[in-house]
């Protein structure tokens, strides 16, 4: 971690920081609540300007005066691919390799399946799933069900004990790591070349979920030689609350997926109206129900929001600012927290790093964490709460994610001074705080 002079780190030096910053113009591209500092994007993206005009248009327009002639007059039917291949250029995946399609759920269980069918036919002896014990729930629910349909075992480890699970001699049984490259808990990000080269040696297929790397860190998917890949779209791409998600095959592994959702737009030839099933060339056959229209189009006005950093230095930009940002984030905790009983959950070497960073919550239960978060975003300082088993290990835990599309330095400074305002003053223990919503 970088350490920053004392004068770096008031108010006005942020403010200075934001004047300077090259990406500042990017944050004109969103509709901000006034009052509001949102760092949960790495929950929920912004609402891009675009979009509420994009999406009435799609609904009056093209659905309302083109009906059913939109599919083609207002290419529908090219939703999936085209926002697919802007998807594409943000995550290292070529032209017409990358479909965004259902959810992250659903695609996880698309790659996934495709990935055992495909090692167990190369090695029978493979049968085990691995995965890092903190994985988001979901995947591993996912696995679970997909080890249980084609007799294998879900195998999940602290994701330190990975290596040598796939070391020379250890690894021989493993058919799939499956991994989220930036954990969602702690913010730890993997090194997606160095663990596919591991997973490969072992002679096991990769798998990588990008929900919280798409967008936020640069990815290079074909770079890393990865196998599998799926990401959503709500996040860091802006989406919208459930946007459509994303998944990728390497070209290698294209022709010989056979994917368990075998739905009319996966088909060679949809408009046929064939009564079997002849799978597309391709990325197209992870395609499967129809797309969602109205979804895919505010998507896409999400996407355009990250690549307008093109001309500016791209996701290579991006990822600069995100470091200084969540630099500057702990730099602050370090000083106005010390003693407050949390910590930092997140690496402190930015190259291990997300675009977030978690504070636990003491293990001792003298802070109610989902209370303090509660009483943050009363001040207009949203971020998200974590919970976890309660343990020094896995803390129940504050996450505030930086996107630096529209995330400013004095963000980041004003919301370090507003928890550390709640803890000082207690405010965390009013009652209407410790009341549970049904989303945490």
């Amino acid at each position: 971690m970088t350490a920053l002079a004392p004068q770096d780190l008031d108010r006005a030096a942020c403010a200075a920081r934001d004047a300077a910053d090259p990406l500042a113009a990017l944050r004109e591209q969103f509709d901000l609540p006034p009052g509001v500092n949102y760092l949960d994007g790495n929950s929920l993206g912004v609402l891009p300007r675009a979009t509420a005009a994009r999406v009435h248009d799609v609904v009056t327009r093209e659905w309302g005066q083109g009906l059913i002639r939109s599919w083609n007059s207002a290419g529908w039917i090219d939703l999936p691919r085209r926002v697919g291949d802007k998807i594409g250029r943000l995550v290292g995946a070529a032209p017409g390799e990358l479909v965004v399609a259902d959810s992250t759920s659903v695609n996880l269980f698309k790659v996934l399946s495709a990935a055992a069918r495909i090692a167990q036919a190369d090695d029978a002896a493979r049968r085990v799933i691995v995965s890092e014990r903190s994985n988001f729930p979901t995947d591993l629910y996912i696995a679970e069900s997909v080890a249980a349909q084609h007799g294998m075992t879900l195998e999940l480890l602290d994701i330190d004990a990975i290596p040598a699970r796939l070391a020379p001699g250890a690894g021989a049984d493993v058919a799939v790591l499956m991994l989220t490259q930036v954990n969602y808990r702690s913010g730890r990000m993997a090194d997606m070349a160095a663990v596919t080269a591991l997973a490969h040696g072992a002679g096991a297929l990769m798998l990588w979920d990008l929900a919280h790397s798409a967008g936020a860190v640069p990815v290079d998917l074909n770079g890393a030689d990865a196998d599998f890949a799926v990401g959503c779209g709500y996040k860091y791409l802006n989406g919208g609350p459930g946007a459509p998600a994303f998944c990728w095959a390497h070209p290698r592994h294209a022709e010989r997926f056979w994917q368990p959702l075998s739905g009319w737009m996966g088909h060679a030839a949809p408009f046929v109206f064939e009564p079997g099933y002849r799978p597309a060339p391709g990325i197209g056959r992870y395609l499967c129900g129809t797309p969602q229209v109205i979804g895919m189009s505010a998507l896409e006005c999400g996407v355009d929001t990250v690549l307008a950093a093109e001309p500016l230095g791209g996701m290579a930009a991006l990822r600069a600012k995100s470091v200084a940002l969540s630099e500057l984030f702990i730099a602050l905790v370090r000083r106005h927290l010390a003693g407050s009983g949390l910590t930092i959950h997140t690496p402190l070497d930015a190259a291990r790093r997300g675009s977030q960073v978690s504070l636990g919550v003491p293990a001792d239960g003298s802070v109610d964490g989902y209370a303090v978060m509660q009483a943050l975003i009363a001040r207009g300082v949203i971020g998200d709460y974590r919970a976890g088993d309660g343990s020094a290990a896995e803390p129940h835990l504050l996450r505030f994610g930086f996107t630096p599309l529209y995330t400013r330095f004095q963000d980041v400074f004003d919301a370090v001074e507003a928890l550390a305002e709640v803890l000082a003053r207690g405010e965390w223990r009013e009652e209407r705080f410790t009341r549970r919503s049904a989303v945490t």
